[in-house]
């Protein structure tokens, strides 16, 4: 990072596992992109006691080269209640970490179309196509399976065009791939047809089910 980023605090106690935490997902991110110009986090605990969602709220400010600026934040009435904070932090990362791989894959296709821009680290994520083959509406993830019999974890914000609620049982996908915490996850989910389209009806070509595939 050009920039060592800024990182401010209100009304929340600056502690080692939390500032380990953000120092942790920080790193992370400049795995994604290695020429971030600028970060600012700020962390503000907002209310007491919340009637819903979190007393949290955290925000991070990236800046990209040649002018990008990304906004990821989560706000205090969204989530779970009383959703602790480093909670809160990952989830924050998470959204981030998906908008520097949404530009990875712009300026990919840019510099793929004799752009000017630089691509970077695309190695890093494979991409694939499965169906989804397990949904938790109600908590915000899925998992999908890979045409070769994997199941991948996917989270709501890794649903591209905030089509969460789009997705059901059958719904096959592209999606991007990264190594999560507790293993393979699905760093981007793009919806390309719908369980049940008519043969002639859909302009996407429909996926074979992998191997062992039961609705």
């Amino acid at each position: 990072m050009k920039v060592p980023p800024e990182i401010t605090y209100r009304n929340v106690e600056k502690t080692s596992a939390i500032d380990g935490l953000i120092q942790e997902k920080i790193a992370k991110l400049e795995t994604v992109c290695d020429h971030i110009s600028s970060c600012h986090i700020a962390i503000e605990k907002i209310h007491d006691r919340p009637r819903s969602g979190s007393p949290y709220r955290v925000r991070i400010d990236i800046t990209v080269p040649p002018g990008h600026e990304l906004v990821a934040e989560r706000n205090p009435g969204e989530g779970i209640q009383y959703e602790p904070l480093d909670a809160v932090i990952r989830d924050t990362f998470n959204a981030a970490r998906q908008q520097l791989v949404k530009l990875n894959q712009l300026q990919y296709e840019r510099n793929g179309q004799g752009g000017k821009v630089r691509a970077y680290n695309q190695e890093q994520f494979q991409e694939g196509t499965g169906l989804v083959t397990k949904l938790f509406k109600d908590r915000g993830y899925g998992f999908l399976r890979t045409l070769e019999g994997r199941e991948i974890y996917f989270h709501r914000n890794s649903v591209l065009h905030h089509e969460f609620e789009r997705l059901e049982i059958g719904t096959a996908v592209h999606f991007a791939e990264e190594m999560g915490e507790e293993g393979p996850q699905a760093s981007t989910v793009k919806i390309f047809d719908k369980p049940g389209v008519a043969v002639g009806k859909s302009d996407q070509t429909m996926i074979e089910p992998p191997l062992g595939w039961r609705e």
